[in-house]
């Protein structure tokens, strides 16, 4: 017999006006930045496990694998971690909502489904809004702020995000099918995408990351200490300087970037002949950090 693969852990009564936010990672998650805010903001205030989606519906576990690891204090019995979709629900003192995070692996089969589980729970918790955060590679330098865009069908909630159209058209993730899936079903959403420099689209970017924690905290009218965050970005921002002015092809295409119209730069990078290989930049990278380190004994 078929089995509901939403799982809800809490009660779902009650809630303060929920924000689900979510975010996947894979084609909708560049340099990790999208599954890295959500994951943020998961922890920024005390929360507990609201639901889940199971996994076997929707994956192919040839291309996400199960993981197997020993069983907690015992060296001998071992157990499998499977992909899921998890939903954490927080409930911030000095905020009127609380804010309900799922972060997953892109699933590969059922969409329409899998998107209709989460739509399920959202109905469960009378959700306000669904939120999206994505991240895109697109053809933006790292030394300028990171820029970010989206939509939303309410204008309410476009003004809060102070999202920019994009003007995308094309292929799709799960991200566009679930606004659109959510627009169908008169459930209010959002999408907010961070633009990711192509050329250093192997790491992660805890910049982007930290813009879209700041504008989904824009948006709740919360305020939180992001000095973690902060320190990593500014890092991050020291080890690229470093590296790119040692290089000085990438340079100049840092700057050409920096040219550009900023209009021009929300589109989806397309290969250049003139653009240095990401990996070039990303090996750079790693060896500039490795040379960081304290010699190994």
């Amino acid at each position: 017999m078929a089995t509901d693969p939403l799982t809800i852990l809490d009660r779902t009564e009650g809630l303060r006006r929920p924000l689900i936010i979510m975010a996947f990672a894979g084609w909708n998650d560049a340099a990790e930045s999208a599954t890295a805010a959500a994951r943020y903001l998961g922890q920024l205030w005390p929360s507990r496990p609201l639901a889940s989606i199971d996994a076997e519906e929707f994956y192919h576990f040839g291309m996400s694998r199960p993981y197997v690891r020993f069983k907690a204090g015992s060296r001998t019995e071992r157990e499998i971690t499977w992909p899921a979709t998890e939903f954490s629900l927080a409930q911030p003192p000095t905020v009127d909502r609380d804010i309900i995070v799922g972060v997953a692996v892109e699933p590969h089969l059922k969409w329409r489904t899998y998107c209709d589980a989460i739509l399920r729970l959202g109905r469960a918790c009378s959700t306000s809004l669904v939120l999206t955060l994505g991240a895109l590679l697109a053809e933006v330098p790292h030394t300028r702020p990171v820029r970010l865009n989206g939509s939303s069908y309410d204008p309410e909630v476009s003004a809060r995000l102070g999202l920019r159209p994009t003007r995308y058209e094309g292929p799709t993730g799960i991200v566009g099918v679930l606004n659109t899936t959510c627009r169908e079903r008169d459930i209010p959403t959002a999408a907010l995408w961070a633009n990711v420099p192509h050329y250093i689209s192997g790491i992660e970017n805890p910049k982007a990351s930290m813009a879209l924690v700041r504008r989904v905290l824009a948006l709740i009218n919360a305020e939180a200490d992001l000095s973690d965050l902060e320190e990593s970005t500014r890092q991050f921002e020291q080890n690229l300087e470093e590296i790119v002015s040692q290089n000085a092809k990438i340079a100049e295409y840092v700057k050409k970037l920096e040219r550009k119209k900023p209009e021009a730069e929300d589109e989806v990078a397309e290969p250049k002949d003139e653009l240095p290989p990401s990996g070039d930049l990303v090996a750079e990278i790693e060896q500039f950090l490795r040379q960081q380190r304290p010699d190994a004994t």
